[in-house]
């Protein structure tokens, strides 16, 4: 057989995809005809395939001393070349297949894709223009123009050209899948669902589609429907970690928690490192009152992907380990302000090892903070900072002290008032022989589960059929919120004399009882010792715990729990009830003879 049909034979055993057998016939060719260009560059293309990126390239390079003005030798180094990661090399060969041939719009793409890779996305976007220049129907070009224009925060041309991609090539399933995660980033949850559901028809096999789509429903409150589309994930593709992670979210959200917890627990089985998985694990064992494990796993929380960057300190932390004895050591805040709340009550017990205790918290909450005991330095967040020998953030307090469900300090109050600005409050309010309440029914907009702690003013109106004068303990009023207020004469709104944490502090001190659902306000009026009765979603925070009216972090709280998701009315419904009993006898004593 000569060299012709040798190399016929190999072209057809490639095609027919029996690779090894094509390859032993390019290699018979070589060795007869060591410069058998086509045997060279077939040779190559095998090779890459194989994974085997070294050889790939070693061929290449000898097809090109044979011809060097091959532009698709040139261009197919350049694809080896980027296989590697050697984008650099790679952008060369692109460069020099363009000064060849400077009038082909997928060279031009193909630099775009490396340009992208490199993070160099405004000459990516350059190159994509190009090459649409050159040929206006390059679906992919408009696709990845969207890319481009996306990382350089051009939102809304980045979906300008998604959809251009879309209308070239409607089942183009990745132009579908990036619309959606850019609306999805705008807040544009059912739009962004409509375009994975196009991704999933075009490419019923993508799993990113499905998973995405599940979250959205998810955010929309469809868990059995998210729960569906991450089953179908695992299906697809049972090593998805994302997808097992998702699983537990929904389910723990849907209250089958062991579920939940079996679903984090195989993220670890594939990536034992997985911080959100841990970070899940701790919320589930802290809920279920194993604090030894929760503690631990707590402090994972670092590293989750969403999360804030961990202080960056050139002292050595604290978990416990070392004597404070004669050393000063920096407790800072993290989180929120409810968070900050509840937590600084270990400070005077790391004061009580000895230590002179540096605290460091949020703006807003320094004044009050000032009256805490323990500390021997309260400053902002934005404040110098003193010299210190050591730091702990408050939220790793209980691992580092050995908080257990049974010990958890709860000392009440542990928190005081400025009695001056308390009398200042007292002449705001007013002489009444009204019981007083106080009213706060939303959190901060942005927290992650705003959706679900907060209600609309309007769904609390069975609570003023009480007789009793409420107080608004809101700072800041919603929009969907001012005509209710406007319209609720029983409840006073005093946002603008709420400077900081220490003038709500000295309201609610004037007040008989709090009614809030889970928010800062929640921590403050259990922290001074007043009476707070706080509303809980059906999936609650992990510091309420399970299934339980009362709190150990707060000896006055009283929970009321959704039954069911996403559905106040029985826990609005309990509290009505509760209120007309507890005012009633507030009254009593107010009206009985001394």
């Amino acid at each position: 057989m000569n060299t012709l049909e040798t190399f016929r034979q190999a072209q057809m055993l490639h095609h027919a995809g029996q690779r090894p057998q094509a390859a032993a016939l390019y290699r018979d060719i070589l060795k007869t005809e060591p410069k058998h260009f086509d045997a060279l560059c077939m040779l190559a293309l095998l090779e890459f395939q194989a994974g085997r990126g070294e050889e790939s390239l070693r061929l290449l390079e000898h097809a090109l001393a044979v011809n060097p003005h091959s532009v698709n030798v040139i261009c197919n180094r350049g694809n080896v070349l980027i296989a590697m990661h050697r984008h650099e090399e790679a952008l060369a060969s692109m460069d020099h297949a363009l000064a060849l041939k400077p009038d082909a719009a997928e060279i031009h793409f193909n630099r775009g894709v490396i340009l992208q890779t490199l993070r160099r996305s405004q000459e990516a976007l350059a190159a994509y223009e190009q090459a649409l220049a050159l040929k206006p129907g390059y679906a992919e070009a408009w696709l990845n123009r969207g890319n481009a224009l996306e990382s350089l925060a051009l939102t809304d041309e980045a979906l300008a050209a998604y959809e251009h991609a879309i209308a070239i090539r409607p089942e183009l399933a990745q132009a579908h899948f990036n619309r959606g995660n850019v609306l999805h980033k705008l807040g544009r949850g059912p739009d962004a669902l409509t375009c994975y559901t196009h991704a999933i028809s075009a490419h019923p096999g993508y799993v990113e589609a499905w998973n995405n789509r599940g979250n959205i429903l998810r955010e929309l409150k469809r868990p059995d429907e998210a729960l569906a589309d991450y089953e179908r994930v695992l299906a697809l593709k049972p090593d998805y970690v994302d997808a097992w992670l998702n699983r537990g979210i929904v389910l723990n959200a849907l209250g089958l928690r062991d579920d939940a917890l079996a679903s984090f627990e195989h993220v670890l089985a594939l990536r034992p490192d997985h911080p959100e998985a841990h970070y899940c694990i701790a919320l589930h064992r802290l809920m279920h009152g194993d604090f030894t494990r929760g503690w631990a796993e707590y402090e994972w929380r670092w590293k989750a992907s969403d999360a804030e960057a961990a202080p960056v300190f050139p002292q050595p932390p604290w978990l416990g380990h070392e004597d404070l004895a004669d050393r000063t050591i920096l407790l800072h805040a993290e989180q929120g302000y409810g968070d900050t709340l509840q937590f600084c009550r270990y400070v005077h017990l790391v004061a009580d090892r000895g230590a002179r205790v540096v605290l460091q918290v949020q703006p807003p909450l320094a004044s009050l903070l000032t009256r805490l005991s323990g500390p021997a330095q309260v400053i902002a967040q934005d404040d110098p900072l003193p010299p210190f020998d050591l730091h702990c953030p408050l939220m790793s307090l209980p691992l580092a002290l050995g908080t257990e469900l049974s010990s958890i300090p709860a000392e009440i109050p542990y928190l005081s008032v400025d009695q001056a600005k308390t009398s200042a409050w007292r002449a705001r309010l007013g002489e009444t022989n009204t019981p007083r309440g106080g009213l706060a029914w939303s959190g901060r907009p942005t927290h992650r589960n705003d959706m679900n702690r907060s209600i609309l003013l309007a769904e609390l109106a069975p609570l003023f059929a009480s007789g009793a004068g409420f107080t608004s303990l809101q700072k800041e009023v919603r929009n969907e919120d001012q005509e209710s207020l406007a319209s609720t004469p029983a409840l006073r709104h005093y946002g603008k004399h709420l400077h900081d944490f220490a003038d709500t502090a000295a309201l609610i001190a004037c007040l008989d009882l709090v009614i809030t659902v889970d928010t800062s306000v929640a921590h403050l009026a259990g922290a001074l010792g007043k009476p707070v009765w706080i509303l809980l979603p059906s999936d609650p925070d992990w510091r309420w715990m399970l299934g339980r009216e009362d709190s150990p972090w707060y000896p006055t709280a009283r929970l009321f729990r959704q039954t069911r998701a996403h559905d106040w009315n029985d826990p609005i419904s309990n509290v009505a009830v509760a209120l007309r009993e507890f005012f009633h006898q507030t009254r009593s004593v107010r009206t009985s003879p001394h």
